[in-house]
């Protein structure tokens, strides 16, 4: 599928577009000074399960998680909720929770106890999931995505306190230059304090993670090392709905990258072109042009690993004027993306509406959430 194609897919198609919501947890996300997903070890315990809970039942609903308190702004969730609420798409959400220490108080699909058996160890051991889980959550995702009607594109969104660091830790592990490329949740990424975290991780595994004799790493010895549930079980529902023809679009943006890249790994040589044929990332705008991150040359440098070119999409959203001083804390780099925003927004613009009354819609829908 051409890229125009591929765009025209999810033109077409996004009345009958699937979102599929990856909750998962890592102890990485314990590390202080590692994460603005909440403002505390103990407060990023709940995200995962408030930010799911924001996203299907909206702003001002009464839910049972307070979002945990951020340093600034208002979590990207309600982006979120806004797009699949005003495009009719709420019914077509699914939460998939892969061990979180706090379930959401909304519908979800919890796993059997192999595949969401806690979070993940924290990726400086070197040990932070167990081969036979990763193994199960491959295999799931491989089994959902063969099931998948190509019919209806597949939106991937993911909420994982942490996640950007084990993303890094993971394409570090498959051999891409990524240090200082990839985004965070705090104003100013902690690159020094994730590449210690991530050298420490893969001098105590290296033994499994790269086989010896020039073989490349092995994906799964990878993700054992220094990975995260959510990432196991996308790169598998990745792979099989893009082998199928389903127009699949990765809503965010390290993360998101990882995801990919572990996919074009799994897959055999001859396949990853029709892979990213059918597999975009949409993210937004605070992230493509944060100062310090660089996620155009991160997926450059993950295409020049598997020789593919992979789409990056930007949303045009922008909250500059916004009344609510939460949605213009994105402007001032607070909040950048998370919970599928990006890549919503895109869908929104896709259907013909502009990001101009998407703005107005979150406006509203902060005001309702923070009661002013």
């Amino acid at each position: 599928m051409a890229p125009d194609r591929w765009r025209a897919a999810l033109q077409q198609g996004w009345p009958a577009s699937r979102t599929l919501l990856l909750l998962a947890a890592t102890d990485t996300a314990a590390v202080p000074g590692i994460s603005a997903a909440g403002a505390t070890p103990e407060a990023r315990l709940g995200t995962a399960a408030a930010d799911a809970e924001l996203l299907l039942q909206g702003p001002g609903a009464g839910r049972v998680h307070a979002l945990p308190p951020l340093p600034a702004g208002v979590s990207p969730a309600l982006i979120s909720h806004v797009v699949l609420r005003d495009l009719g798409l709420l019914e077509r959400t699914r939460v998939v929770d892969l061990g979180c220490a706090v379930a959401p108080s909304v519908p979800h699909l919890r796993l059997p106890a192999l595949e969401s058996a806690g979070p993940a160890r924290c990726l400086s051991t070197g040990r932070a999931l167990d081969p036979a889980r990763v193994k199960a959550l491959l295999q799931r995702g491989r089994s959902w995505g063969e099931r998948w009607n190509p019919a209806e594109p597949l939106l991937l969104a993911e909420c994982v306190p942490g996640g950007t660091t084990t993303a890094l830790a993971v394409l570090q592990g498959l051999g891409v230059e990524a240090a200082g490329l990839v985004s965070g949740s705090l104003r100013q990424p902690a690159h020094g304090l994730k590449a210690a975290l991530v050298r420490r991780g893969l001098e105590a595994a290296v033994a499994g993670v790269v086989p010896g004799g020039g073989a490349e790493p092995s994906p799964m010895a990878v993700l054992a090392a220094v990975g995260d549930p959510m990432q196991a079980l996308a790169a598998g529902l990745v792979a099989a709905a893009a082998a199928r023809g389903t127009p699949v679009l990765l809503a965010g943006g390290s993360q998101m990258a990882a995801v990919l890249a572990l996919a074009l790994a799994l897959a055999e040589p001859e396949g990853r072109q029709a892979l990213v044929s059918q597999v975009g990332l949409a993210t937004t705008a605070w992230v493509a042009e944060e100062p310090g991150s660089d996620l155009a040359l991160l997926l450059a440098r993950i295409g020049a690993q598997w020789q593919v070119q992979p789409r990056l999409e930007v949303a045009a959203l922008r909250f500059h004027g916004c009344s609510s001083a939460a949605l213009r804390d994105y402007e001032r780099g607070y909040v950048k993306e998370g919970v599928g925003a990006g890549g919503l927004a895109l869908l929104w613009e896709l259907a013909g509406l502009p990001p101009a009354a998407l703005a107005a819609a979150c406006d509203q829908a902060c005001r309702l959430e923070l009661g002013v």
